[in-house]
């Protein structure tokens, strides 16, 4: 049992009622628009986002409507930024299934993704409190910006470490920070631990990201090709890291293959086994060991109960050892 698990355990019942406000807020009465709707929820994630959310709160002392209606309005907006995100990048598939607009069509995706947006700021206002409105609302705004940072990034090929961590502030890290503070804003918490919180979401965030950016160098199963962030023209941790430090002789005849996108297996072969060779893929591992340092820090101070500690480190865990 992964460490994620021992969590959902915890908050099953909540968890429970999580999928019955969720089931409310997208219920349509046109089956087509129900139908391509069902077919987005039919492949359940594994709801880190309203997690986070439930967890907090409870940790800060209680779980209200309000906190529910706050983790359908991020999962939401996270799934919607996921049927867009696809569209994007031409992907046919997403958790091991067709996408939605492999199976729908372009048009009809994009729509569906707007009628979630639509949908996460309806919920967002049932929360009854401007604050979370507003986190929404520049949350939506922070996703807009990272993806348009990163397609810029891909476009003029930078190979650069603070633009890329730019882009998974707004792109992750915004989100979990965003789930994690709506939670202490609905549990109750004091100015002083929502702030804490919010600083231990973006760490989460940031790691959560790093460990998927890792996926891309090796042959698991994580509902995505090796090598398709090279192919889409997203230069990750691991091989800006290795680009950087590598003999300039490498890195150019690396940087060539790259510049030119000529993305065949061979060269993409190539590219993944350099990163690994010249130690991006280790360095992108010991950041997140870094932040993790920083994330448990922040959980040693906070004023919450021992048992809610101990979640968040086994989440701590997850976000180190997860391989899907």
């Amino acid at each position: 049992m992964d460490q994620s698990q021992v969590i959902r355990d915890f908050l099953q019942e909540e968890l429970e009622l999580f999928d019955t406000y969720l089931r409310e807020s997208i219920k349509n009465d046109n089956p087509r628009i129900s139908g391509i709707i069902d077919y987005v929820f039919k492949a359940n994630g594994k709801r880190l986002r309203p997690m986070l959310v439930l967890l907090t709160a409870k940790a800060c002392g209680q779980i209200i409507p309000e906190t529910y209606h706050g983790a359908v309005t991020v999962e939401l907006l996270h799934t919607a930024t996921l049927v867009h995100d696809d569209v994007i990048d031409k992907s046919d598939m997403r958790r091991g299934r067709r996408s939605v607009n492999a199976v729908y069509d372009n048009t009809r995706a994009v729509l569906v993704g707007d009628y979630l947006l639509s949908s996460a700021l309806a919920e967002s206002v049932k929360t009854k409190d401007l604050n979370i409105v507003r986190i929404m609302s520049e949350l939506g705004k922070s996703l807009a910006e990272g993806e348009l940072v990163q397609f810029a990034l891909a476009e003029e090929i930078l190979i650069d470490e603070v633009s890329y961590f730019q882009v998974i502030e707004k792109k992750t890290a915004s989100l979990l920070r965003a789930s994690i503070t709506i939670g202490a804003i609905t549990g109750g918490a004091s100015p002083q631990t929502i702030s804490g919180f919010s600083r231990l979401g973006g760490i989460l965030g940031i790691c959560f990201q790093i460990r998927d950016d890792i996926f891309d160098y090796y042959k698991t199963d994580v509902g995505k090709p090796t090598g398709n962030d090279i192919r889409e023209g997203k230069v990750t941790l691991p091989l800006i890291y290795a680009l950087q430090n590598a003999p300039q002789t490498v890195s150019d005849e690396i940087l060539k293959i790259i510049q030119s996108r000529d993305y065949s297996d061979e060269n993409i072969e190539r590219v993944l086994d350099f990163a690994k060779e010249y130690g991006g893929v280790e360095y992108a591992y010991k950041k997140i060991r870094e932040l993790l340092d920083e994330a448990e820090t922040i959980i040693s101070e906070l004023a919450i109960d021992d048992q809610i500690k101990t979640l968040l480190r086994l989440l701590l865990i997850y976000l180190n050892d997860r391989d899907h």
